[in-house]
């Protein structure tokens, strides 16, 4: 008891006073947790603080991002070539977490065109990680061996506390194996926590079928990969019966409520966790809670919901790009600041939330890239709300494949003939509110990107 209190003390210490954390230290924690859990079957509220932070508290929350900003900003500015430069006569001892519009936010494009000078002096790089690039030019990060040891450990121990990861589980991994960061968190946090990790890839779904009756407890996958796994269940007449699946993980695209609601019908699982990543933001993430909200890590980073027309903090019930600051010592090798994700949400009206994780920042779920917004008459139509609309026809076309085009009347909107069959251009037409275009499936795949596209084949049913 007395070795856990101390590694309970050490991390709360480098939480305070942004010092590197020792990875084996919280790595060890996660032992500590799993035998608590064992013993008495609730972790204890000391240690759950360690990973909550100190959620009801405004002011606490409030000098904590200051902290957090103040400390990364000076070492960036010794330490990062771009931000040497962004930072330069910015006194980054003095900057308040709640304005920080005098600094310049950084895009992607920033990434993609000088990555080297995001690489701070001092830290050498471990391994690269890509975007996928169905939004663009992939833009690859670099990570550190101390950030691979870390994250897992910090991960796998909110994991088994929050009983998302018990020993014996078994995870599947549906995601591209090019998603090097994703990838290595899954197989390391369940090594961590004493669970099973079966890596296929995006491999032929009746393939990640065959296996996902194997012992599989936990599932992550792509919203378009999830529902391209519905259908072939479907096909292959599959039920609940068929799988022994708690939870399902997903999240870098629009999960429609009709998919979401086809996947726990399917395959049996109640939980079904909607949450939120970046690849150029690890390790700050945001999760769903059980109303529907997007709540955003308070520990490891900042966020904030920038309005699309000023650039100012986003009043309520405003749309909103989300703009994220990694912490140090969460993030040392290629760190970004004020990152403009371009990733759109609606904030909350102002009133009190009554959800499980209330203490947390919260917004609406994602609702697509802030460049693909539209107009109709007079209205904004985000991306999520065309993915919904279009999965919520009778004919089910899922994954939702579609080209949208701005014109003087409204929205044009390209479908695949599957999409319509049965139910005819007209009533299709009325459902969306749209001018309807139709071309032969065999063109589906050009008209949207989707992360199900990232193919891996495999050599399963070629007979060999």
């Amino acid at each position: 008891m007395f070795e856990t209190g101390v590694r309970q003390f050490r991390m709360a210490m480098g939480m305070v006073w942004g010092r590197r954390f020792k990875p084996h230290v919280i790595a060890r924690l996660v032992d500590d947790a799993l035998a608590t859990l064992a013993e008495f079957g609730e972790p204890g509220a000391d240690v759950r603080q360690l990973i909550e932070g100190p959620l009801n508290d405004r002011e606490a929350r409030r000098h904590m991002a200051t902290q957090g900003v103040r400390r990364t900003a000076t070492r960036l500015a010794e330490l990062s070539p771009f931000y040497a430069r962004r930072l330069k006569g910015i006194k980054t001892g003095e900057l308040d977490a709640e304005d920080l519009g005098g600094i310049p936010v950084t895009v992607k494009a920033d990434l993609v065109a000088r990555p080297a000078e995001f690489l701070c002096e001092g830290v050498t790089p471990h391994l690269s990680t890509r975007t996928t690039g169905t939004t663009g030019k992939p833009a690859e990060i670099w990570l550190s061996r101390y950030e691979m040891e870390l994250w897992p450990a910090m991960g796998a121990l909110s994991a088994v506390l929050s009983d998302q990861l018990r020993p014996g589980d078994v995870m599947q991994v549906n995601l591209s194996s090019r998603a090097t960061a994703a990838v290595h968190l899954d197989v390391a946090g369940c090594r961590l926590a004493h669970a099973g990790c079966r890596v296929l890839g995006v491999v032929p779904v009746d393939e990640a079928l065959d296996a996902l009756t194997d012992r599989v407890t936990l599932w992550t996958a792509s919203p378009s990969y999830l529902a391209e796994m519905v259908v072939a269940a479907r096909r292959r007449g599959m039920g609940p019966g068929d799988f022994r699946l708690r939870s399902v993980f997903s999240g870098g695209e629009v999960l429609s409520a009709s998919v979401a609601a086809a996947v726990r019908e399917t395959f049996g699982v109640s939980a079904i966790h909607d949450n939120y990543g970046l690849t150029e933001a690890i390790p700050v993430t945001a999760r769903t809670c059980s109303q529907g909200h997007l709540h955003h890590d308070i520990i490891t980073g900042l966020v904030e919901y920038l309005d699309l027309e000023t650039g100012e903090p986003a009043g309520p019930g405003a749309l909103a790009t989300l703009v994220v600051t990694p912490f140090f010592p969460y993030r040392d090798c290629m760190p970004v600041f004020r990152y403009d994700t371009r990733d759109l949400v609606r904030t909350l009206p102002d009133q009190e939330l009554t959800c499980e994780r209330a203490g947390l920042p919260a917004t609406s779920p994602i609702l697509g890239k802030a460049d693909r917004l539209l107009r109709a008459g007079g209205a904004v139509v985000t991306p999520r709300e065309l993915v919904e609309a279009i999965e919520a026809l009778p004919t089910r076309p899922w994954p939702a494949r579609f080209r949208v085009e701005q014109t003087e009347q409204g929205i044009r909107i390209t479908l695949p003939e599957s999409a319509v069959a049965g139910f005819g251009v007209e009533a299709t037409k009325r459902q969306l509110n749209a001018d309807i275009v139709v071309v032969p499936d065999e063109e589906a795949a050009t008209l949207r990107l989707l992360r199900s596209d990232l193919h891996e084949t495999t050599f399963a049913g070629a007979g060999v």
